[in-house]
């Protein structure tokens, strides 16, 4: 009995060879040899490198007298463990603040430095009037055309703000090229050199830091998931754009609430409480360290706003000048929508022209040289430049209109000394001109200024387009300001009591009032009380940028919203119409019927003739052929290979490609609830089955469910499509809108 233990002992003593299969070496065998010690320190079994090895033949080393020593691997998942107990997610956006703070600062550094530059050079060449001209115009025409050509070669993704394109991502679209990391330094550059254009073509950096931010975040949620090792989760990668999207706006402005409140109502159609935190988290953090950066670099003595004023805390405004605020939200609002409408059309025109378009294909450089080149002689100092106020930069604008005297009673004291560069007390002389008065210069900055913006939207390069708005409705403002303190010069009597009127109060509403209606955001009104850090002209502001934003969402898309319907990218526009008749309308009078389904038995070649009849990127997999049951499930176009994962057998569907399908939809849904799905789930197609059968698919595509939104946003209601099957009642009738339903 013991010779039979021994020759089969247990598992722990089994030989390698034994344990894969083949027959056991005994100790008896003559092959057997008695295994390697193990090493006291790690159990290697004295490999070559060990170093047990290196001191073989000596005494064994003694243990630790604090045990074992912890490995080098051990003590950095002990330290991220200890580090990532309070949340991974704070490190990560602490770093995106900070390094967003950086490149915005340096990029401001660097577009002084260039400014700089070319107003010397303007300078330096004397009276010379070519030399002049030639120096004005050269300069950004270089600039422009360097950054196109820059950008585009590395990316064609690169040129305008990113706005549009983002929140296309966040409803669910897959546009990887966006957020790709070359188009970061593409980004980058393109902009340093836009911006060092000046107020040439009048732009900014909103919108591309926006998107900077985007891709920083992208960027560094792969980061996150190569350290803790996790599977790349898209809703975690979408919370951090979230996040990113407040940083983009407060490394502007220095403005981390309004971001916060910018990013939400501009990027996003719903907003998880949840991200709340991390948005004012990362813009707390971008904002503080972009304005102590400023201290450092000895701009400032301590943390302030951005754009200095001087407004009066005291008394700011007499009550009635609330009717004044109010004409100048309407006023704002009747120009954004007029602006809106004309920078649609042109940018749809310049992509439909033969020539421009042939530019754009094939030469963009070129164009925005052209362009560039038509603005510059435009705003030459010595021609009708000097009545635009265009050796101003874009900040010095800010600040002239945000000023806190009148400038009509100072343009009529003849003995005001000439202006010196860099004055922020005499920054009102570049509005004044002898042959015009103070109201002629601003009438004419602003007739001349609303083409011109429209025409810079339409350049292919990186840039802002929500700077230029803020300073144009900071100049309608100013305006309105000026009138009114012309028209009650000693100001308002309120109970015997005289107080002036503020004519930079006015352009802080004009400011908030236009870019909001631009826009079609709120938080604008909050944005300039931060950017100024002036808050007494806050309850008129509000009001400004109310009156302007009902006007203009009355009538008019948002900008973004304009370039995503001229871009043709795949956006859910929102529903307009709140009328009670819009929401008899229901899903089976826009939804696709031409579905082509998959049945769950079919084999190879059925599933290919599927994929060759349509483009669809899913196909729903349904029960039978014979008889069309609900959608089990929905397969992708690249699971379906022959010998992919999950094919089973030679001649059925791959069952393990398939995903279930979580929602379905009732042919007599209403169109707002639909509506609200997609919007809330991110959804791109939702399949539609009565009484368990496949009827339809209600598709996120910019042919079909826009088309009855757009319907609805002109007060059209499609006819119903018969009785209603619960309580039998019958829509709105009205004539029947053709191309609406797609046919059977």
């Amino acid at each position: 009995m013991s010779l039979f233990a021994n020759s089969f002992p247990p598992r722990h003593r089994q030989s390698p060879q034994h344990r894969q299969g083949q027959p056991p070496v005994l100790k008896t065998s003559p092959g057997w040899s008695p295994p390697a010690p193990r090493c006291p320190r790690g159990g290697c079994r004295r490999s070559r490198g060990c170093w047990c090895r290196r001191t073989a033949g000596g005494p064994a080393p003694k243990p630790h007298p604090f045990g074992p020593l912890p490995r080098p691997a051990g003590c950095l998942e002990l330290v991220k463990r200890q580090l990532f107990r309070v949340g991974e997610d704070w490190y990560f956006l602490f770093v995106l603040g900070v390094l967003m703070a950086l490149i915005s600062f340096m990029m401001d550094l660097i577009v002084f430095r260039l400014y700089e530059a070319h107003r010397w050079l303007y300078q330096e060449v004397g009276d010379y009037l070519v030399l002049k001209y030639l120096s004005w115009t050269i300069y950004p025409v270089a600039m422009a055309a360097f950054s196109t050509g820059f950008s585009q070669s590395i990316t064609p993704h690169s040129g305008g703000s990113g706005i549009p394109e983002l929140k296309t991502i966040l409803t669910g679209v897959v546009l990887e090229e966006y957020l790709a990391i070359k188009n970061f330094g593409a980004k980058v550059v393109g902009l340093t050199c836009t911006l060092a254009c000046g107020s040439t073509i009048f732009l900014g950096k909103v919108g591309p830091f926006v998107h900077l931010s985007a891709m920083a975040a992208a960027y560094l949620g792969k980061m996150r998931t190569s350290v803790m090792r996790e599977y790349e989760d898209k809703f975690k990668q979408n919370e951090m754009l979230v996040a990113a999207q407040a940083v983009g706006v407060a490394t502007v402005f220095g403005a981390p609430i309004s971001g916060v409140l910018f990013s939400i109502e501009v990027m996003s159609s719903h907003f998880a409480v949840r991200d709340y935190w991390r948005g004012f988290f990362a813009a707390t953090c971008g904002a503080f360290m972009f304005r102590l950066l400023a201290v450092f670099n000895s701009e400032q003595e301590t943390i302030a706003a951005i754009f200095k004023s001087d407004l009066k805390i005291d008394f700011p405004f007499d009550l009635p000048e609330t009717f004044f605020f109010m004409i100048l939200g309407a006023i704002c609002g009747a120009i954004a929508c007029a602006y809106l409408f004309c920078q649609r059309w042109l940018l749809a025109a310049v992509r439909e022209n033969r020539l421009t378009g042939r530019l754009l294909a094939t030469d963009k450089p070129l164009y925005s040289a052209l362009v560039v080149l038509l603005l510059a002689s435009i705003t030459f100092p010595p021609g009708l430049g000097q009545l635009m106020a265009s050796r101003l930069s874009m900040k010095e604008h800010l600040i002239s209109l945000f000023d806190n005297r009148t400038w009509g009673v100072l343009a009529q004291n003849a003995s005001v000394p000439p202006a010196v560069p860099g004055d922020p007390q005499r920054l009102w002389q570049e509005w004044s001109h002898p042959s015009a008065t103070i109201f002629g210069t601003l009438a004419f900055f602003l007739l001349m200024k609303f083409w011109m913006l429209t025409l810079a939207t339409t350049l292919p390069l990186p840039a802002g387009y929500f700077m230029p708005i803020f300073i144009y409705g900071a100049a309608i403002g100013r305006l309105i300001g000026e009138v009114v303190a012309l028209l009650f010069p000693h100001g308002l009597r309120v109970e015997a009591t005289t107080h002036p009127i503020v004519p930079g109060g006015y352009a802080l509403a004009g400011a908030a009032a236009f870019s909001g209606a631009v826009t079609h955001s709120i938080s604008t009104a909050l944005l300039v009380c931060e950017a100024t850090g002036h808050l007494a002209h806050v309850l008129p502001v509000v009001l400004a940028v109310l009156v302007a934003n009902a006007i203009a969402q009355k009538c008019q898309p948002s900008f973004y919203d304009g370039t995503i319907i001229v871009k043709k990218l795949p956006y859910l526009p929102r529903i307009r119409s709140r009328h009670m008749a819009s929401y008899r309308v229901v899903v089976e009078e826009f939804m696709d019927r031409r579905v082509v389904a998959v049945a769950k038995g079919d084999g190879f070649e059925e599933v290919l003739a599927a994929l060759s009849a349509t483009t669809d990127g899913e196909y729903p997999v349904v029960e039978s052929a014979g008889r069309v049951r609900a959608a089990r499930g929905h397969g992708g176009r690249g699971d379906t290979s022959p010998g992919g994962r999950g094919d089973t057998s030679p001649g059925s569907c791959p069952p393990r490609v398939t995903h279930p399908v979580m929602l379905q939809l009732s042919p007599w849904t209403s169109l707002h609830q639909a509506h609200h799905l997609f919007e809330l789930l991110k959804l791109q197609h939702i399949f539609v089955t009565r009484s368990h059968n496949r009827v339809g698919q209600a598709l996120k595509n910019p042919q079909i469910s826009p088309k009855a939104c757009s319907y609805l946003s002109n007060g059209v209601i499609p006819p119903s499509p018969g009785p209603s099957p619960c309580n039998g009642a019958t829509s709105l009738a009205v004539p029947p809108i053709p191309n609406l339903c797609r046919a059977p």
